[in-house]
């Protein structure tokens, strides 16, 4: 906490897929889950590829951010399909990352890409290619979609039991990991958000960045209130830790 805010960390995605011979690894995220995290009051900082220990010590909150796909071998399956673009540097950093928040209790957002890691890092497993395993088409940037929430849950509280979401997305969640219970789903019934049991962690598959702030375009509910629950979480939190 810094004069009263949780330093929320924030995962980045690479060039990894387009990098060239020569040219050497960078670092990168759209600039809207930053101004999401500020907006409802944390303070962003952002992860580079080192130190995962520490930086879960320094900060409040983990948000795993989008990007490529997670190496099979971390869920126990070979790769399958040539649709599966995978980051193998970004999983030796963020697994560990990981690990380390679930083990301190500190809250943690998924979005995307990050709602397969920290269901993966609870044991959970991945549909390598939706298309292929649901028949379903979730990879489309102007794409808006109905879910339906679980009542009790935080997004059923917050959105009502149907709203639509956006999607750009060619895995989901298969079999949860440990702790982790399905709030929203698809019409194909695929997991669209999960929440855990007992702990701070919450995940989706779609991307509320993308329906807030200065990219809110009015063709979905406001997702600002998602970002206010993970900042309320990660100080709620810290003064638990007496850190407040």
């Amino acid at each position: 906490m810094y004069n009263g805010k949780p330093l929320i960390l924030l995962t980045l995605d690479s060039n990894q897929r387009t990098i060239q011979p020569g040219e050497f690894r960078q670092m990168k995220n759209p600039k809207a889950y930053f101004d999401a995290v500020a907006a409802s009051g944390g303070i962003p900082v952002a992860a580079g590829e080192h130190c995962a220990e520490e930086l879960a010590q320094i900060c409040d909150a983990l948000l795993l951010t989008g990007g490529d796909d997670l190496e099979p071998a971390l869920y126990g399956e070979e790769l399958r399909s040539d649709t599966v673009k995978t980051d193998p540097v970004r999983d030796d950093f963020e697994m560990p990352l990981t690990r380390y928040f679930i083990e301190m209790e500190k809250p943690i957002l998924g979005i995307c890409r990050g709602i397969q890691t920290l269901n993966v890092a609870l044991g959970g497993t991945v549909y390598q290619d939706v298309v292929e395993d649901l028949g379903s088409t979730h990879m489309n940037p102007k794409m808006r979609h109905p879910v339906t929430a679980l009542p009790g849950s935080f997004f059923y509280n917050t959105f009502g039991e149907t709203f639509r979401v956006n999607s750009t997305h060619h895995q989901a969640c298969k079999a949860l990991g440990e702790g982790l219970v399905a709030v929203c789903r698809s019409v194909d019934g695929s997991i669209e958000a999960y929440e855990h049991e007992t702990k701070p962690f919450f995940a989706t598959q779609f991307h509320p960045e993308r329906m807030t702030g200065e990219r809110y375009d009015g063709t979905t509910l406001n997702f600002k209130p998602v970002f206010d629950h993970f900042v309320a979480l990660a100080i709620a939190a810290a003064k638990k830790r007496g850190e407040g």
